[in-house]
């Protein structure tokens, strides 16, 4: 009952991530990688030592190349994000990379995108985004049919897009800090996470409505009469192990595979733990809150 007689507190809350998530987009703005734009994605392996960045930029500035981004992968490696190269820029490359062989460089990965192919699946990202969350709305007011008062089914659709918004919109935003403080960039990945954390939250925060569901339904055929506060308190109450053991299995498998896993999929890993964290905390602080909200606004 504590966050649902408490909600204009979490609710407060969740505006205050929301404000830092939309004042970080504002100020540091999404890095779009190569996959949307069209570019290169190349990744270098050192044997020999890797050479200080201030080297390897004036290495790679002599080559031609402008308007690059380097990251360091690991403890022998950079990562190149660059704009599409010409056929001279892509032949200096690996002598670049090695700066003319004092370090000699192993190319591990080379990806080059076209434009076209990067504005096609920009698209087709934006519109995968958009399905999943109507094929969502439309989902919970199926499932929730029979569910009329206090809150209609439609409701209950609406507030869990609400909750979704919340859930994309906090890690797009620390993902916008994460490409101003080492450069991280907006590539099919990070879609793929987004998609991943719409599924994961959304199940959660079914899981709870259900229960609600459940209660209103055993109460119904009681004939107990309880406020749909109570109902909901009770209900949040009845998950809240269940989602909270989830989220940290989640969390330990999601941070071994940052920490051990391959520097390609770091920021994959790093947004789903926000991620993770943020549908958490929509799921129990702001999903049935919102319900109780709502219910009471209609009473009125």
């Amino acid at each position: 009952m504590y966050i649902v007689t408490r909600r204009k507190t979490f609710f407060i809350l969740a505006g205050a991530f929301v404000a830092l998530a939309l004042g970080s987009l504002a100020v540091f703005g999404l890095s779009i990688g190569p996959d949307f734009t069209g570019g290169t994605l190349a990744e270098a392996r050192y044997s020999e030592g890797r050479p200080a960045i201030e080297e390897l930029r004036a290495s790679l500035d002599a080559a031609g190349l402008s308007g690059y981004l380097l990251r360091t992968t690991e403890e022998d490696g950079y990562i190149l994000r660059a704009g599409v190269l010409a056929d001279e820029e892509r032949a200096a490359l690996p002598e670049a990379l090695s700066l003319g062989g004092a370090y000699p460089a192993s190319i591990e990965r080379l990806t080059e995108v076209g434009p076209t192919v990067g504005v096609e699946l920009r698209n087709k990202a934006l519109v995968a985004l958009v399905l999943v969350a109507l094929l969502i709305v439309l989902f919970i007011a199926f499932a929730f049919r029979k569910v009329s008062e206090p809150v209609s089914s439609w409701m209950y659709g609406f507030i869990a897009i609400v909750t979704l918004l919340f859930d994309v919109l906090v890690p797009v935003g620390a993902f916008a800090f994460f490409g101003y403080l080492w450069g991280a960039q907006v590539d099919a990945l990070f879609v793929t996470a987004l998609l991943a954390i719409l599924g994961y939250s959304v199940n959660d925060t079914i899981v709870v409505f259900d229960r609600v569901r459940e209660n209103l339904r055993l109460n119904q055929e009681g004939n107990v009469r309880e406020d749909f506060a109570e109902t909901a308190g009770r209900s949040l109450k009845q998950t809240y192990a269940r989602s909270i053991n989830t989220s940290l299995t989640t969390l330990l498998v999601l941070a071994a595979l940052y920490v051990f896993g391959p520097s390609a999929t770091q920021d994959f890993a790093l947004t789903l733990i926000v991620g993770v964290i943020a549908g958490t905390y929509s799921s129990i602080a702001l999903a049935t809150p919102l319900l109780v909200a709502v219910a009471h606004r209609r009473v009125r």
